[in-house]
């Protein structure tokens, strides 16, 4: 893209760090269990792959495709989900792992749905997390990074489909 530079935040070694410092909470926190873990697609998808392999014990993943970006830097405050869960949470542990907490629609709105069809907890995992930005309430359980107010993108982030590839975070300038 034309006129974009891209400026690291967080460089691929401190994100394998905390990914894996997430992961062994995880696994102390869910032990004896077999939680539903809930990939938010498409940001979360590369965060969920190593979070889970780094896991070290059996859960059941799940994806669910939702938008409330579109090929912009600002949330439109209104939440597609664009899929449905293919595992019921009825009674079970779920675990919403997702990329960046940013104005909280998605997660609370998820955690909602998730409760009404019967979850008996659901808990959040971020890579991300970004509170100035909050306009809902929601209850993070797991943040790897506490971030300023800037558009970030890599490691699964993206800007209008691009940027996902890096495997590192960095901050998006024009």
């Amino acid at each position: 893209m034309m006129g974009v530079q891209l400026k690291v935040l967080i460089p691929e070694a401190e994100i394998q760090k905390k990914v894996h410092e997430l992961a062994h909470q995880l696994a102390e926190d869910y032990a004896n269990k077999h939680p539903l873990a809930l990939c938010i697609l498409k940001g979360g998808w590369i965060f969920f792959a190593d979070l889970i392999r780094a896991i070290g014990i059996s859960v059941e993943c799940d994806f669910l495709s939702v938008s409330s970006y579109g090929t912009g830097t600002v949330s439109s405050e209104k939440i597609r989900l664009r899929s449905e869960l293919s595992s019921c949470p009825t009674g079970r542990d779920v675990l919403i792992v997702d990329d960046i907490a940013d104005t909280g629609y998605t997660l609370h709105e998820l955690q909602r749905l998730l409760y009404a069809q019967g979850a008996q907890d659901v808990r959040i995992c971020v890579l991300l997390d970004k509170p100035e930005r909050r306009k809902v309430p929601v209850h993070l359980d797991y943040v790897g990074f506490t971030l300023p107010d800037r558009f970030v993108v890599g490691y699964g982030l993206d800007y209008g489909e691009q940027y996902r590839h890096l495997s590192y975070i960095a901050i998006l300038e024009n």
